[in-house]
């Protein structure tokens, strides 16, 4: 039960330093209202994966894959949102 609740607390904490490492990108973009250095085929091909990793957890009932890559995801979609909407602004 004790090593059951160690590997619990690994995912969680693993899956925490993940997520909180799109904040400060997140963050940036907001304050200079520019994501032009952000690759767009990155962050598609990432987000794909966090949903892939997210719907994993659902499959195999893992409650730190599952949290972590649903926030990641909503992180992502969010970088790319804000990837679009500032490169629509410019070239208009």
């Amino acid at each position: 039960m004790h090593s059951e609740f160690l590997i619990f607390l690994m995912g969680s904490l693993a899956g925490t330093c993940t997520t909180i490492s799109f904040i400060p990108q997140l963050f940036q973009i907001i304050k200079t209202k520019s994501a032009e250095d952000i690759s767009t085929g990155m962050f598609l091909i990432f987000a794909l994966g966090s949903f892939l990793w997210f719907s994993y957890g659902i499959l195999t009932n893992a409650w730190p894959v599952i949290i972590a890559n649903a926030i990641t995801f909503c992180l992502d979609v969010s970088i790319l949102f804000l990837k679009w909407k500032y490169s629509r602004v410019r070239v208009s």
